[in-house]
């Protein structure tokens, strides 16, 4: 009897550690299986090179949804899923618009959409661009005179890598409820300039000047901080500009009042830590197709801001005949002329810069 019950207890023993070798042996195996999996997940990672995009529109702007993401669509499917782009808009990676510089310099974004306005002094060549007189409200002959002829204000990118370097139609004048029908209407009011030189244009005409980053100029207009603002009609749809002015201002061909620059730039070094490969993909990302597209889009992106307007309670658009046009041309050129004197102080030939932007202007409208 006690010898068949200690073989009993010896079977059971023996069955209990075959059952706890085969755990072991199973729970090793999905671990060894895991660490492949994860191992190859990381690998799989790794070939992928992450590059992060930040601006301060919104979301749902044209800038993101018309340009950013098709742009990053092109260049996932350009390199065959070895780039990978993520936009941030509405400054999710924190600080505040006219910081945008500083953090694709230093590399807290490895890309940013800004504006030379938003860091005055940086950019001090390509402010040519701007000014009013020398841009008259053509987005794509702009952009293509700046790609022709950027080695007249390369030596501006030195700190960072400029890879999309376009214009906007260019600025109207806005207003809450002043009808302007000529300059001298304009004298006493607080007008929003998106740039110095366009703060120069604003006093030339006679009225008062205020710097501020676009998303704050809503709050600014609904409070009647200010009287009016220098914008394109492409902001309208994202900012309900049609809401909070009841007048828009242009000459009657269409001219503008100077433009903004839009500049999409990259860290040198992380542009330099991608492969010659990838460089390449970015690079062709953006060629003089593509800047002419964008040209376009700019000037596509002003007829539902214009229409906006137009269909806005009270809302109107005032084209000023030629004999009004010329008195702003004329406030236009003191801004250029003092614009060439600066450029004198920090050694740059600033009238040989006008003639040639204009020149390459004129020639890209054709």
């Amino acid at each position: 009897m006690l010898g068949s019950y200690l073989i009993k207890e010896l079977i059971l023993i023996k069955t209990k550690e075959r059952e706890f070798m085969k755990n072991i042996i199973t729970k090793s195996a999905f671990l060894f299986v895991g660490a492949i999996l994860s191992a190859n997940s990381l690998f799989a990672k790794d070939d992928v090179e992450v590059i992060t995009v930040h601006h301060f529109m919104s979301s749902k702007a044209p800038l993101q949804t018309k340009l950013l993401e098709p742009w990053a669509k092109k260049i996932e499917e350009a390199s065959g899923g070895k780039l990978k782009i993520e936009i941030f808009p509405s400054m999710s990676m924190g600080g505040k618009p006219d910081e945008l510089y500083k953090q694709v310099r230093n590399g807290t974004a490895d890309i940013v959409w800004t504006l030379p306005g938003y860091t005055p002094g940086v950019f001090p060549r390509t402010e040519v661009f701007e000014l009013p007189t020398v841009h008259i409200g053509d987005a794509v002959a702009t952009s293509i005179a700046m790609r022709e002829k950027f080695d007249l204000i390369k030596d501006d990118f030195t700190d960072v890598k400029p890879l999309l370097v376009y214009a906007a139609a260019g600025n109207a004048l806005h207003t809450v409820n002043k009808k302007i029908t000529n300059m001298s209407d304009l004298k006493g009011l607080k007008l929003r300039a998106p740039s110095r030189t366009a703060g120069w244009y604003i006093e030339a005409m006679g009225a008062e000047s205020v710097g501020m980053p676009l998303p704050d100029l809503p709050q600014a207009l609904s409070k009647n901080a200010i009287d009016g603002a220098l914008v394109p009609f492409e902001v309208f749809p994202a900012y309900k500009f049609a809401q909070l002015t009841q007048y828009s201002i242009e000459g009657e061909k269409g001219e503008r009042f100077g433009t903004s620059v839009f500049m999409l730039l990259m860290n040198n070094d992380r542009f330099n830590s991608l492969s010659k490969e990838l460089q390449k993909v970015l690079l062709d990302s953006v060629d003089m197709n593509t800047v002419k597209e964008v040209g376009q889009l700019w000037m596509d992106f002003e007829k539902p801001g214009m229409q906006m307007q137009k269909d806005s309670k009270g809302g109107e658009i005032i084209k000023l005949d030629s004999n009004a046009m010329a008195e702003f041309n004329k406030a236009g050129e003191q801004v250029v002329q003092r614009w060439v004197e600066e450029a004198k102080t920090k050694g740059i030939d600033g009238q040989k810069l006008v003639d040639s932007a204009r020149e390459a202007i004129s020639a890209s409208s054709k």
